[in-house]
């Protein structure tokens, strides 16, 4: 049976908030990746990596599309943040934007541009260039969840690589929340969750010195969160 729908229907987007964490550098850096515009509107202009939702495909599968499919990313953490149903918010008519987070190891993907992007570069969130639509008010809304987030649950991991030593998950919380944590009792509470596994390896830094290398422990969070474990910083 077919139907007819009285009122018009708006179109559905999905765009994309795509964090990492660059740990190398000399001062930590909480980074958002960006793609070029190919296509009017806003052709050559920086954006979110996003698109129109296909009428077979559900908003999740539209997302993770977009994500391969223009920034050549997969196979990440990802979470819907906020539908932005803004009137104007698109000069092509109405077209609502359903946004997603997700949270990305550097060193494990690496960013492709892809089908109507020209480019797509890692920006620090500190140097963001102008951005298309309202892609700006998407990014602080993204911002805002991930530091609430960041506090009661482990999702921070996902920006460091697999291996990693206690100063930089310190600089890692740090540099997402803006604050500076006591050396010891950041330790100290990380320590009683034992979600820490020491892998044995070493990382070699100044002369003379290393620091151990730790892994997160995903099967025993669940195992906790199931109990009603709260993590919380």
């Amino acid at each position: 049976m077919s139907y007819t729908y009285k009122y018009p229907r708006p179109a559905v987007a999905v765009d994309c908030v795509i964090f990492g964490y660059d740990h190398r550098l000399e001062e930590p850096d909480l980074q958002i990746l960006l793609i070029e515009r190919k296509l009017a509107p806003f052709k050559g202009k920086w954006a979110l990596p996003g698109g129109f939702v296909q009428m077979n495909e559900t908003l999740d599968a539209a997302a993770a599309r977009e994500l391969k499919e223009e920034a050549g990313i997969e196979k990440v953490y990802i979470e819907q943040l906020y539908t932005f149903g803004e009137i104007d918010r698109d000069p092509r008519g109405r077209v609502l934007s359903v946004s997603y987070v997700a949270l990305v190891n550097l060193e494990k993907h690496r960013p492709s541009a892809g089908t109507d992007a020209e480019a797509a570069e890692w920006f620090s969130l500190n140097k963001l260039p102008p951005l298309a639509f309202d892609h700006k008010t998407i990014v602080k809304t993204a911002i805002e969840r991930l530091r609430g987030k960041v506090r009661y649950q482990p999702i921070g991991f996902e920006l460091l690589p697999d291996e990693f030593t206690f100063t930089e998950l310190q600089n890692m919380y740090e540099t997402i929340l803006q604050r500076t944590f006591d050396k010891r009792n950041f330790r100290k509470k990380m320590d009683s969750y034992g979600l820490l596994i020491d892998t044995g390896g070493m990382r070699r830094g100044k002369p003379n010195r290393a620091a151990k290398l730790y892994r997160f422990d995903g099967k025993r969070y669940k195992t906790l969160e199931k109990r009603g474990f709260l993590f919380e910083l």
